[in-house]
């Protein structure tokens, strides 16, 4: 493929991304800002109840190569951060953002590393997972790696300046959607005439027949067995002869 054809595959793939993150609750794009398509500018809404960032806007950047969706993209916060796996830069340290293959000296796996089969949406999930699950064991900033390990109040109290700070930078007329559940249908109100309703209405398929139609049916079947009697009378070969005036007949 061609350096011009892998630039026009990237650009595709990209705005196609971008239009699906779109409908998504938990990233906006200001509308007023030049797009460009190679480089992302956005906000990460943490909308999480049991998160110690829950309620922040977090302003980012994502930057690409045409050597997308082979290379991996570069992701940056641009609000100021406390977190240990965030250098002082803004930049994000995630096994996900790293070359695809495995590297033995990090101890990573190749499953764990970026690939073609990536994408943004599986990079800003992972983001958000890593904010209240940071890796410390190998931290980009040792200080706050620390501080969550043997202060956790004190990490707490950051996490919420950092909240409080991107508030901030929230656009002007723009709401801060505060939970993923859309609002629950309207209670229905109680029928006073449901109750009153006719027998009619309650149908369960059964049968219609009536009191009169079970007595002709039960007739029909007195007579049924009167017929069987009279045939049976005739098996028995007994005729009797009644004699009316010259002929004999057979009864």
């Amino acid at each position: 493929m061609s350096k011009a054809s892998k630039a026009t595959a990237a650009r595709t793939r990209l705005m196609g991304e971008m239009k699906t993150l779109r409908q998504e609750k938990w990233i906006h794009f200001d509308d007023n800002e030049d797009i460009n398509i190679m480089k992302w500018r956005f906000a990460l809404m943490v909308i999480n109840s049991d998160s110690v960032f829950n309620g922040a806007y977090l302003q980012a950047e994502m930057t690409f190569t045409e050597e997308y969706p082979y290379a991996p993209p570069k992701f940056r916060f641009l609000n100021p951060i406390t977190h240990p796996n965030v250098y002082p830069d803004g930049q994000l340290c995630i096994s996900i953002l790293h070359t695809p293959g495995e590297d033995v000296m990090s101890g990573e796996d190749a499953s764990e590393r970026w690939s073609p089969l990536q994408c943004v949406e599986s990079v800003l999930r992972s983001v958000l997972l890593l904010l209240d699950d940071p890796e410390i064991s190998s931290p980009a900033n040792v200080d706050a790696g620390v501080m969550y390990r043997d202060r956790r109040d004190e990490y707490n109290k950051k996490a919420k300046e950092t909240v409080e700070y991107s508030k901030t930078k929230v656009p002007e007329g723009f709401e801060m959607p505060r939970s993923f559940e859309t609002a629950p249908p309207p209670k229905v109100e109680n029928d006073d005439n449901f109750w009153q309703e006719s027998d009619d209405d309650f149908d369960f398929g059964g049968s219609d027949t009536g009191d009169e139609d079970m007595e002709d049916f039960e007739g029909d079947e007195d007579d049924e067995e009167g017929d069987g009697e009279e045939e049976g009378s005739d098996d028995d070969g007994s005729d009797e002869e009644v004699v009316s005036g010259n002929e004999t007949k057979k009864r």
